[in-house]
Protein backbone atom coordinates (compact mmCIF):
# COMPACT_ATOMS: atom_id res chain seq x y z
CA UNK A 1 0.00 0.00 0.00
CA UNK A 2 1.42 3.28 -0.94
CA UNK A 3 1.87 6.37 1.74
CA UNK A 4 -0.31 8.63 1.59
CA UNK A 5 0.65 12.00 -0.37
CA UNK A 6 1.53 14.88 1.32
CA UNK A 7 -0.15 17.55 -1.05
CA UNK A 8 -3.16 17.51 -3.22
CA UNK A 9 -1.42 18.03 -5.75
CA UNK A 10 1.09 14.96 -5.10
CA UNK A 11 -2.12 13.05 -4.59
CA UNK A 12 -3.14 13.50 -7.92
CA UNK A 13 -0.24 12.80 -9.51
CA UNK A 14 0.09 9.56 -7.68
CA UNK A 15 -4.01 8.30 -9.23
CA UNK A 16 -2.55 9.15 -12.55
CA UNK A 17 0.07 6.86 -12.31
CA UNK A 18 -2.67 4.31 -10.87
CA UNK A 19 -4.61 4.86 -13.41
CA UNK A 20 -2.29 4.16 -15.91
CA UNK A 21 -1.58 0.78 -13.98
CA UNK A 22 -4.76 -0.52 -14.88
CA UNK A 23 -6.21 -1.37 -18.44
CA UNK A 24 -9.34 -2.31 -17.37
CA UNK A 25 -11.78 -0.30 -15.39
CA UNK A 26 -10.77 0.07 -11.79
CA UNK A 27 -13.53 0.74 -8.89
CA UNK A 28 -12.83 4.31 -6.55
CA UNK A 29 -12.51 1.55 -3.79
CA UNK A 30 -9.68 -0.32 -5.27
CA UNK A 31 -8.10 2.98 -5.85
CA UNK A 32 -8.98 4.70 -2.11
CA UNK A 33 -7.06 1.43 -0.89
CA UNK A 34 -3.83 1.58 -3.18
CA UNK A 35 -3.02 4.87 -2.12
CA UNK A 36 -4.30 4.91 1.62
CA UNK A 37 -7.09 7.56 1.12
CA UNK A 38 -10.80 7.57 1.22
CA UNK A 39 -13.28 6.35 -1.55
CA UNK A 40 -15.15 10.12 -1.31
CA UNK A 41 -11.18 11.67 -1.67
CA UNK A 42 -10.69 9.10 -5.44
CA UNK A 43 -14.51 11.20 -6.59
CA UNK A 44 -13.35 14.02 -5.94
CA UNK A 45 -9.49 13.78 -7.02
CA UNK A 46 -11.18 12.00 -10.43
CA UNK A 47 -13.16 14.94 -11.21
CA UNK A 48 -10.36 17.01 -10.83
CA UNK A 49 -8.25 15.71 -12.95
CA UNK A 50 -11.70 15.53 -15.63
CA UNK A 51 -11.49 18.97 -15.18
CA UNK A 52 -7.76 19.58 -16.17
CA UNK A 53 -8.72 17.54 -19.23
CA UNK A 54 -7.20 14.00 -17.97
CA UNK A 55 -9.58 11.27 -20.98
CA UNK A 56 -10.95 9.44 -18.12
CA UNK A 57 -14.10 6.70 -18.70
CA UNK A 58 -16.04 5.38 -16.28
CA UNK A 59 -18.52 6.01 -13.37
CA UNK A 60 -18.85 5.83 -9.38
CA UNK A 61 -19.33 2.51 -8.98
CA UNK A 62 -18.39 0.74 -12.22
CA UNK A 63 -15.01 2.12 -11.99
CA UNK A 64 -12.29 4.03 -14.13
CA UNK A 65 -10.16 3.72 -16.99
CA UNK A 66 -7.82 5.93 -18.53
CA UNK A 67 -7.61 6.09 -22.08
CA UNK A 68 -4.44 5.42 -23.72
CA UNK A 69 -2.19 7.79 -25.70
CA UNK A 70 -2.60 10.01 -22.95
CA UNK A 71 0.52 11.61 -21.61
CA UNK A 72 0.19 13.36 -17.75
CA UNK A 73 -0.67 17.49 -18.36
CA UNK A 74 2.62 19.41 -18.16
CA UNK A 75 1.25 21.20 -14.76
CA UNK A 76 1.33 17.82 -13.09
CA UNK A 77 4.64 17.41 -11.72
CA UNK A 78 6.31 15.73 -8.43
CA UNK A 79 7.34 17.75 -5.59
CA UNK A 80 10.92 16.76 -6.69
CA UNK A 81 10.28 17.81 -10.61
CA UNK A 82 8.80 21.21 -9.72
CA UNK A 83 11.83 22.08 -7.68
CA UNK A 84 13.97 20.73 -10.67
CA UNK A 85 11.95 23.07 -13.16
CA UNK A 86 11.72 26.04 -11.32
CA UNK A 87 15.46 25.84 -9.99
CA UNK A 88 16.88 25.28 -13.21
CA UNK A 89 14.84 28.38 -14.52
CA UNK A 90 16.20 30.49 -11.55
CA UNK A 91 19.67 29.67 -12.72
CA UNK A 92 18.93 30.40 -16.74
CA UNK A 93 17.42 33.76 -14.68
CA UNK A 94 20.71 34.87 -13.77
CA UNK A 95 22.70 33.94 -17.11
CA UNK A 96 22.37 37.25 -18.72
CA UNK A 97 20.59 35.84 -21.77
CA UNK A 98 17.96 38.62 -22.43
CA UNK A 99 16.51 36.46 -24.39
CA UNK A 100 16.42 33.18 -21.89
CA UNK A 101 16.06 35.00 -19.07
CA UNK A 102 12.84 36.58 -20.26
CA UNK A 103 11.76 32.87 -21.79
CA UNK A 104 12.39 31.60 -18.49
CA UNK A 105 9.67 34.04 -16.40
CA UNK A 106 6.92 33.30 -18.75
CA UNK A 107 7.59 29.63 -18.83
CA UNK A 108 7.08 30.06 -14.92
CA UNK A 109 4.23 32.18 -15.60
CA UNK A 110 2.53 29.85 -17.05
CA UNK A 111 3.36 26.94 -15.35
CA UNK A 112 1.67 28.85 -12.28
CA UNK A 113 -0.80 30.35 -14.51
CA UNK A 114 -2.03 26.40 -14.86
CA UNK A 115 -1.54 24.76 -11.54
CA UNK A 116 -3.63 24.17 -8.56
CA UNK A 117 -3.34 26.09 -6.30
CA UNK A 118 -1.13 24.35 -3.71
CA UNK A 119 1.22 23.69 -6.43
CA UNK A 120 1.52 27.64 -7.18
CA UNK A 121 1.93 28.17 -3.39
CA UNK A 122 4.98 25.63 -3.71
CA UNK A 123 6.33 27.48 -6.58
CA UNK A 124 6.36 30.50 -4.46
CA UNK A 125 7.74 29.44 -1.19
CA UNK A 126 10.49 26.89 -3.14
CA UNK A 127 13.68 27.41 -0.86
CA UNK A 128 15.51 26.83 -3.85
CA UNK A 129 17.81 29.53 -5.38
CA UNK A 130 20.42 30.09 -8.07
CA UNK A 131 23.40 31.55 -6.63
CA UNK A 132 24.49 35.31 -8.08
CA UNK A 133 28.02 36.12 -9.11
CA UNK A 134 29.90 39.07 -10.73
CA UNK A 135 29.02 39.03 -14.28
CA UNK A 136 31.76 41.19 -16.35
CA UNK A 137 32.02 41.03 -19.92
CA UNK A 138 29.77 37.91 -19.92
CA UNK A 139 26.99 40.43 -20.96
CA UNK A 140 28.51 42.15 -24.02
CA UNK A 141 27.61 39.79 -26.84
CA UNK A 142 23.81 39.25 -27.39
CA UNK A 143 23.42 35.06 -27.35
CA UNK A 144 19.98 35.49 -29.39
CA UNK A 145 21.27 35.40 -32.71
CA UNK A 146 24.04 32.97 -32.10
CA UNK A 147 21.28 31.10 -30.58
CA UNK A 148 18.87 31.30 -33.55
CA UNK A 149 21.74 30.17 -35.73
CA UNK A 150 22.17 26.80 -33.94
CA UNK A 151 18.39 26.20 -34.56
CA UNK A 152 18.99 26.91 -38.06
CA UNK A 153 22.13 25.37 -38.53
CA UNK A 154 23.60 28.62 -40.25
CA UNK A 155 27.43 29.81 -40.25
CA UNK A 156 28.43 32.53 -38.89
CA UNK A 157 30.83 35.32 -38.97
CA UNK A 158 32.84 36.11 -36.24
CA UNK A 159 35.79 38.43 -35.02
CA UNK A 160 37.28 36.72 -32.53
CA UNK A 161 40.08 37.56 -29.67
CA UNK A 162 42.68 35.04 -28.56
CA UNK A 163 44.23 35.71 -24.71
CA UNK A 164 46.42 38.01 -25.81
CA UNK A 165 44.35 40.24 -28.20
CA UNK A 166 44.95 39.01 -31.69
CA UNK A 167 42.12 39.26 -33.78
CA UNK A 168 41.03 36.96 -36.03
CA UNK A 169 37.98 36.28 -38.99
CA UNK A 170 36.21 33.49 -38.52
CA UNK A 171 33.65 31.52 -40.24
CA UNK A 172 32.44 28.55 -37.71
CA UNK A 173 29.38 26.63 -37.67
CA UNK A 174 27.92 26.89 -34.22
CA UNK A 175 26.67 23.43 -33.06
CA UNK A 176 25.90 24.37 -29.37
CA UNK A 177 26.44 26.89 -26.32
CA UNK A 178 27.89 25.99 -23.25
CA UNK A 179 27.38 28.19 -20.01
CA UNK A 180 29.36 28.44 -17.01
CA UNK A 181 29.34 30.19 -13.86
CA UNK A 182 30.80 33.86 -15.56
CA UNK A 183 31.54 32.50 -18.78
CA UNK A 184 29.49 31.17 -22.05
CA UNK A 185 31.16 29.09 -24.63
CA UNK A 186 30.23 28.80 -28.51
CA UNK A 187 30.88 25.38 -29.95
CA UNK A 188 31.58 25.26 -33.72
CA UNK A 189 33.51 23.75 -36.47
CA UNK A 190 35.92 26.04 -37.38
CA UNK A 191 36.31 26.55 -40.96
CA UNK A 192 39.90 28.70 -40.81
CA UNK A 193 41.02 25.72 -38.37
CA UNK A 194 39.18 22.58 -40.03
CA UNK A 195 38.13 21.60 -36.70
CA UNK A 196 36.12 21.65 -33.61
CA UNK A 197 36.58 24.54 -31.65
CA UNK A 198 35.29 26.61 -28.49
CA UNK A 199 34.60 30.31 -28.41
CA UNK A 200 34.77 32.53 -25.29
CA UNK A 201 31.56 34.39 -25.94
CA UNK A 202 33.44 37.74 -24.42
CA UNK A 203 35.89 37.41 -26.54
CA UNK A 204 33.93 37.61 -29.80
CA UNK A 205 33.88 41.14 -30.88
CA UNK A 206 31.95 41.36 -33.45
CA UNK A 207 29.01 39.03 -34.89
CA UNK A 208 27.15 38.68 -38.28
CA UNK A 209 24.39 35.54 -38.68
CA UNK A 210 24.83 33.94 -42.43
CA UNK A 211 21.63 32.37 -44.45
CA UNK A 212 24.51 29.69 -44.96
CA UNK A 213 23.32 26.51 -43.62
CA UNK A 214 26.31 24.28 -42.78
CA UNK A 215 26.62 21.42 -44.93
CA UNK A 216 26.17 18.62 -42.08
CA UNK A 217 23.10 17.82 -39.49
CA UNK A 218 24.04 19.15 -36.53
CA UNK A 219 23.03 16.02 -34.59
CA UNK A 220 26.15 14.46 -36.72
CA UNK A 221 28.30 17.30 -35.95
CA UNK A 222 27.32 16.86 -31.94
CA UNK A 223 28.23 13.46 -32.13
CA UNK A 224 31.68 13.71 -33.73
CA UNK A 225 32.28 16.64 -30.97
CA UNK A 226 31.34 14.68 -28.00
CA UNK A 227 33.83 11.82 -29.77
CA UNK A 228 36.41 13.84 -29.84
CA UNK A 229 35.97 14.12 -25.69
CA UNK A 230 38.01 17.46 -25.89
CA UNK A 231 36.60 21.01 -24.32
CA UNK A 232 39.24 23.51 -24.50
CA UNK A 233 37.99 27.05 -25.33
CA UNK A 234 40.06 28.33 -28.70
CA UNK A 235 43.24 30.58 -28.02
Amino acid sequence: MLAQASSRTGRLFMLMDALRGHRRPVTAARLAEQLAVSVRTIYRDVQTLIELGAPLEGEAGLGYVLRSGFFLPPLMFSEDELEALVLGARWVQRQGDAGLTQAAANALNKIAAAAPADLRDNMANMGLWAASYQQEAVNDVDLGPIREAIRRQHKINICYSDEHGSATERLIWPIALAFFEGKRLVIGWCELRSSFRHFRCDRIKLLTVTKLRYPQHRSALLQSWRRENAFAEDQ
